[in-house]
């Protein structure tokens, strides 16, 4: 299928690795130009130096989402060096924790307010810088990235901030669908990325079990009966980002190799 995204322009946050270096690879293999937007330097750097061995123009933009004038100077700079922005990809997130509180005697009120400060209000910041732009060109695709604790209880924090994303998405879908933008919204489970090898060490020997032991442990909640990979919901995610798409917007796409028992319609 030609998901007709050559010559697109997409930025993504959080694109210096996981899921969200996955798609950027995936966009520009795809014959889109891509800004990789992320707080550390040097793994931009690198970042930028393997999505451009696919060939396309990548630009690479310290950001910080917690800060709105770093989001527009983002934005900005995207328009110059690439002549506009058609796609965002929404990816940059605070690294989920595993073990974190879920009694409410635990739960503080400063976790809640970084989780809504770099997922909720990141998000919404990068869309209303870019949405002005779809709007004047008549097109543009809007791809968050959440979680599936969006759906299921056992992380107080994770659900109530992938909800509110959820929610925003729709929002913003009803909004801008009349101007050609869609807006998804796509709940990643836990994915295997660069930091799982240190995770499956780490669960090993909490457990004390073997690796292979921890990673199916770790990977045990799904209908597949493994960890998805980055790339895999990356393909997801590139689908929503292409003219192929229309037919979806508003709507949450679970991309966590199915969770089994529970029927969701």
């Amino acid at each position: 299928m030609d998901l007709q995204l050559s010559g697109k322009r997409a930025i993504i946050t959080g694109g210096s690795r996981g899921i969200g270096l996955a798609v950027a690879k995936a966009l520009a293999a795809e014959g889109a130009d891509v800004v990789l937007a992320a707080r550390g330097h040097a793994e931009l750097d690198l970042a930028r130096a393997a999505v451009e061995e696919l060939g396309h123009k990548v630009m690479a933009i310290p950001t910080d989402t917690n800060d709105d004038s770093s989001v527009q100077a983002l934005v900005a700079a995207a328009v110059e060096g690439l002549g506009g922005v058609d796609i965002l990809i929404n990816a940059a997130a605070r690294a989920a924790t595993p073990g974190s509180p879920r009694m409410l005697a635990d739960l503080r009120d400063e976790d809640l307010r970084a989780e809504i400060e770099t997922k909720v209000l990141g998000c919404l910041r990068t869309a209303r810088a870019v949405a002005p732009l779809m709007v004047q060109q008549g097109w543009g695709r809007i791809v968050n990235v959440s979680g599936l604790a969006a759906l299921n209880a056992g992380n107080t924090f994770g659900s109530m901030r992938n909800v509110a994303v959820a929610a925003m998405t729709k929002n913003l879908a009803d909004e801008l669908g009349a101007a050609g933008v869609n807006v998804t919204v796509v709940h990643p489970a836990l994915t295997r990325t660069e930091r799982t090898p240190a995770l499956i060490d780490a669960t090993a020997a909490a457990r004390g079990t073997t690796l292979g032991e921890a990673e199916a442990l770790l990977g045990g909640g799904s209908t597949i009966g493994r960890m998805v990979t980055a790339e895999e919901v990356a393909d997801v995610i590139v689908f929503l980002a292409s003219p192929r798409s229309v037919a979806i917007t508003g709507d949450a796409i679970p991309v966590g190799g199915g969770t089994p028992g529970p029927i969701r319609y």
